[in-house]
């Protein structure tokens, strides 16, 4: 008796082998070319440092550690500030006077907490020549600041005062020729020969100390 022989595979069955043996799952697949994984270098990088940047405009205003910072004696840069009803001033102007360059904006919570400060700075020193100049960042600028601060009252001794202090409209060009800034607020201390002394990276954490500091350029 001759036993069945066993049945001699198909043309399909040959022709799914060898897809298989060249397709198997234990195959490594080709790495990215180097072209394509710096394509996604470059991307992931912008993507973060787009979100860096959001970041820090949008919530390092509030995480601020009041940072000083001496700018070592170098002259203020001759800028142009927009005022409220459109007309344009001069740092310039201002020479011979003390003057505090605040950076700000209605939507920083930190700015809010020492703006009762600046407006008693004003208050006590106007008359020994001496003036803050509010420089808000807004992006909507002019539309969005100036009801704000007509509307705003802020507690200053037991008083609610407006801003007594100049208010202009800023940008971020304006803010880099001052050195740029990470996070508001962000104020600039200028001698009355026009010297940049001080730089307030944030917050004022001490209103005597830097009561003080402004005290020592008169």
């Amino acid at each position: 008796m001759s036993l069945p022989s066993e049945a001699s595979p198909s043309m399909d069955d040959r022709e799914a082998g060898a897809s298989k043996s060249g397709t198997g799952q234990g195959e490594t697949p080709s790495p990215p070319s180097p072209v394509v994984k710096k394509a996604v270098l470059i991307i992931v990088t912008v993507v973060g440092l787009m979100g860096l940047a959001w970041l820090a405009d949008h919530y390092l205003p509030a995480a601020q550690t009041g940072e000083v910072k001496t700018a070592g004696g170098a002259l203020a840069p001759n800028v142009t500030f927009r005022g409220m009803d459109g007309n344009d001033v001069t740092l310039a102007q201002f020479k011979g006077k003390v003057v505090l360059v605040n950076f700000w904006a209605t939507w920083c919570e930190p700015c809010k907490i020492e703006i009762p400060w600046l407006i008693e700075y004003q208050q006590k020193y106007a008359s020994r020549g001496f003036t803050v100049l509010g420089v808000a960042m807004d992006e909507e600028g002019k539309q969005v600041v100036e009801p704000w601060v007509q509307k705003e009252r802020f507690d200053v001794n037991g008083q609610q005062l407006p801003i007594n202090y100049p208010i202009f409209v800023g940008n971020d060009p304006l803010a880099e020729q001052f050195g740029g800034y990470i996070g508001l607020p962000f104020s600039v201390l200028i001698s009355r020969d026009g010297k940049v002394v001080k730089k307030q990276l944030g917050m004022i954490l001490d209103k005597d100390k830097f009561a003080k500091e402004i005290e020592s350029l008169f």
